[in-house]
């Protein structure tokens, strides 16, 4: 991942490289800015459940980081007020998933955000899954 330039940092990206848990995952920030945020992660084996295919989990956990990255691209400390999620496919071994985050509506100190997350592969982008965030921007210093 390219470091994005000085000026186009924001509090996404500092909170991104504070973020252990999705970094360690392999979790990578490619973009954020203006309410949007993309993330991405290949899955591993440790990842694969007993059905051999992508734990939920971890698709929950790419979408959910791609929407925590949109929401603080703003600069106030914004946590999930809730958050639900679609899966239309099944991720497997070896997929580079790609989650898109983008502000529907900012209201107050609330958000809508919406995430797909979505398959790379040889025939283009295939959907695996759907997200809803909802966003609460909290009194707290970064």
């Amino acid at each position: 991942m390219s470091q994005p330039r000085a000026d186009e940092r924001n509090a996404a990206h500092a909170m991104f490289e504070a973020d252990v848990a999705s970094r360690s995952l392999g979790i990578e920030l490619l973009e954020a800015g203006h309410g949007r945020a993309v993330a991405r992660l290949r899955v591993s084996e440790a990842m694969v459940n007993g059905h051999d295919i992508a734990h939920g989990g971890y698709v929950f956990l790419l979408a959910d980081t791609a929407f925590a990255c949109a929401c603080n691209s703003h600069g106030p400390v914004t946590v999930a007020s809730g958050a639900e999620i679609s899966f239309v496919t099944s991720a497997m071994l070896g997929d580079l998933l790609i989650a898109t985050a983008e502000e529907r509506t900012h209201y107050g100190r609330n958000g809508i955000y919406d995430v797909t997350v979505y398959r790379e592969g040889v025939a283009g982008r295939e959907i695996v899954a759907e997200f809803r965030g909802r966003s609460r921007t909290i009194d707290r210093e970064r």
